[in-house]
């Protein structure tokens, strides 16, 4: 079995009910982070938490300093576990993501956090890309809603998309029952 490392993305406080961007169904999908980060602490599985945030402080949302940026205290990191703070979607851009995976020598990656459809989609797509191969906690992710040319698309339609897309060609999609069942 290969060795994989878990990463966090992005369950900051600004997707909470009470912050600038709330996300549809955060709450439970922070709870099944936490079982899987409580998981992989148990059997020395190296976290990775991602932090975004924009660099000047005239940003609309995820300011340096706010509590906006600050991680979930359900999902926070304990100890050694690295947080990387980036800059754009894609947790790879501009980061010390893959020399940190590289150095714990992580082969493959389990991914939860936020946005499903922004930053879940770039880092799996960049991971895989790059030779990792990803699974997903479909119950350990959230989104919102969107709208395109007139059509609106909720949130658990959004969601359901990625996830699919996902698992048609770029990772395997599981819940976070399943994945605990088996890891």
């Amino acid at each position: 079995m290969k060795k994989h490392g878990l990463i966090v993305v992005d369950l900051q406080n600004e997707y909470l009910p009470t912050g600038k961007l709330p996300l549809s169904g955060i709450e439970d999908a922070a709870a099944n982070a936490a079982l899987a980060i409580a998981d992989a602490r148990s059997k020395g599985i190296p976290i990775f938490h991602i932090r975004h945030e924009f660099a000047t402080a005239d940003a609309p949302l995820f300011v340096p300093g706010s509590d906006g940026v600050q991680i979930q205290p359900a999902v926070a990191p304990v100890g050694d576990e690295p947080v990387i703070v980036k800059n754009h979607i894609n947790s790879f851009r501009e980061t010390d993501l893959r020399q940190q995976l590289d150095a714990k020598g992580v082969e493959e990656i389990v991914v939860v956090g936020a946005m499903s459809h922004m930053c879940i989609d770039a880092v799996v797509r960049a991971a895989v890309d790059m030779g990792y191969p990803a699974t997903v906690l479909h119950d350990a992710c959230a989104t919102l809603g969107l709208s395109f040319n007139g059509v609106t698309v909720p949130a658990a339609h959004v969601h359901a998309a990625m996830m699919a897309a996902f698992e048609f060609g770029y990772s395997t999609v599981k819940s976070t029952q399943d994945y605990l069942s088996v890891a």
